[in-house]
């Protein structure tokens, strides 16, 4: 079970019981708070027994300190003061929120004798904090001893001195925060309950935060000429679905930017099958589909002031005797020829038909894709970097530099018309992979193929969207990858 914390913001707080984090540099000065929590100068004596600097993300524990009103102090080292980066405020939260368990009330000091903190910096703690919270143990029937007693939420008051500006900008935070845990549930959830009826409902119910949604069955898209989709979905029983999500939170003349998530709901490879040894992990082949939607909450859910466009096909890709072959040729929506060389490289085949239909129908100002859809790609950046490629040089700088203001990091790929003919086809106008060698990089040709002139980038998220490291601001299998980077690249350069 998730923990839920009640987050408000103060200059000042009465310490009556209930537990107490400080944060503490690496030159050893005593701790903003200090003389609230601790006027017998415990922490001093216990950080000398202990040796404890102040070593970024190392933790103090005190229990029962003689002389506080707190029953227990944590004292979270934050590093040299000078070093301290952006990102680190979100990890200190995250640290944070590991400390508490089964407790009603925290007061947390964060401000600190070196160390300006902003407004910026607590709302991100406070994030940080909310990220680590969430948890997904909704299928176990047995309570771990260390999860929370009790459903109702921690009441945690953060100390700062600006406070008000502090509350401010939290309330853009609990909107990321949403956003990226309904990600994370969507990836976590298991594919015999999540199958693309149930997922196209989950977006269904964005309508509750103004997003105006459409769902397109099957027959929809075969009037629409979705080939290459609907060959993904032909082998599995569960219907195929497009949800066409808009928020129209700009002027109704501002062109709207778009986003299209790759949606296979569990993908054994169809008649190309998968090894079995961790084809379970195939159930969060839905990545991409999880980040648009999740942004697409987050958008809404602050108000954000732009048009935006999240479209995301949802598949399942099965091998039974319906299932497309290898040798089969498909039309897209475009109306260009695919030769089905592998049926396991179907991601690229829904992404070709999402991406030309978004483009066709909403002109917008630019399209972004995000997909797991190449281990090539995990081979090339491991789980660190999401892999970034696109036509379009400035749309790629911005998304650089949201993924370093987020952490959420992204390394740009080469393109070329020399990549491009390797997935020309001696019998269509390609095929759907141009092999082993360069395979993320033929994979984003591919889907070049289906953008025409406008700016376009695809985000290959396969080794950052599922089962990368976990650390202080996800323990997550599914970690919502791409949602704080979208939000950031709309909020920094596209809202009016």
């Amino acid at each position: 079970m998730s923990v839920k914390f009640e987050i408000s913001f103060a200059k000042s707080v009465s310490l009556s019981g209930g537990i107490a984090i400080v944060l503490k540099d690496k030159k050893g000065e005593v701790p903003a708070g200090a003389a609230i929590v601790d006027p017998a100068g415990i922490l001093s004596k216990a950080s000398g027994i202990v040796r404890f600097t102040g070593k970024a993300l190392s933790v103090l524990d005190v229990v029962a300190p003689q002389g506080s009103p707190a029953e227990r102090i944590f004292v979270i080292g934050t590093g040299k003061a000078s070093e301290i980066e952006a990102h680190d405020w979100l990890k200190f939260g995250g640290s944070a929120a590991a400390r508490i368990k089964n407790v009603e009330n925290v007061s947390i000091f964060i401000d600190m004798p070196e160390v300006a903190v902003s407004a910026k910096a607590a709302a991100d703690f406070a994030l940080g904090m909310l990220m680590r919270a969430y948890s997904f143990d909704t299928y176990k029937t047995k309570k771990n001893e260390d999860e929370p007693s009790s459903k109702a939420p921690v009441k945690v008051t953060i100390v700062t001195e600006d406070a008000a500006g502090a509350k401010k900008l939290f309330a853009i935070s609990e909107a990321v925060a949403s956003g990226v845990n309904l990600a994370r549930e969507l990836v976590n959830e298991p594919p015999n309950v999540l199958g693309p009826v149930e997922f196209a409902a989950k977006a269904k119910e964005l309508e509750k935060l103004g997003v105006e949604v459409e769902i397109l069955t099957e027959r929809d898209m075969r009037k629409l000429g979705m080939g290459a989709l609907l060959g993904v979905a032909q082998g599995s029983v569960r219907p195929p679905r497009l949800a066409v999500m808009q928020w129209k939170g700009g002027k109704a003349k501002d062109k709207p930017v778009a986003f299209v998530g790759k949606g296979v709901v569990f993908d054994t490879g169809g008649i190309s099958i998968k090894p079995a040894a961790g084809m379970e992990d195939m159930k969060g082949d839905m990545g991409g589909a999880a980040a648009v939607t999740g942004l697409m909450h987050v958008l809404a859910a602050r108000k954000a002031k732009v048009n935006a466009v999240g479209v995301i096909g949802l598949v399942e890709n099965m091998p039974d005797g319906n299932a497309q072959r290898p040798g089969d040729i498909v039309t897209s929506m475009s109306g260009q020829t695919i030769e089905i060389i592998n049926t396991d490289a179907e991601g690229r085949l829904v992404l070709g038909d999402a991406l030309w239909y978004t483009n066709d129908r909403f002109k917008p100002q630019f399209m972004v894709n995000l997909a797991t859809l190449t281990g090539a790609i995990v081979v090339s950046l491991g789980g660190l970097h999401a892999g970034l490629f696109s036509n379009d040089d400035a749309l790629a700088e911005r998304l650089t530099a949201a993924g370093l203001a987020t952490n959420e990091r992204l390394w740009r790929m080469p393109m070329g018309k020399d990549y491009d003919k390797l997935i020309d086809s001696k019998f269509a106008d390609m095929k759907n992979t141009g092999g082993r060698n360069g395979g993320s990089i033929t994979a984003a040709q591919f889907l070049k193929r289906f953008v025409q002139d406008t700016p376009w980038a695809h985000l290959d998220i396969a080794g950052t969207a599922m089962g990368s490291a976990q650390d202080e601001i996800n323990q997550s299998w599914g970690s919502g990858f791409g949602v704080r980077l979208l939000d950031e690249l709309v909020r920094a350069n596209y809202e009016s």
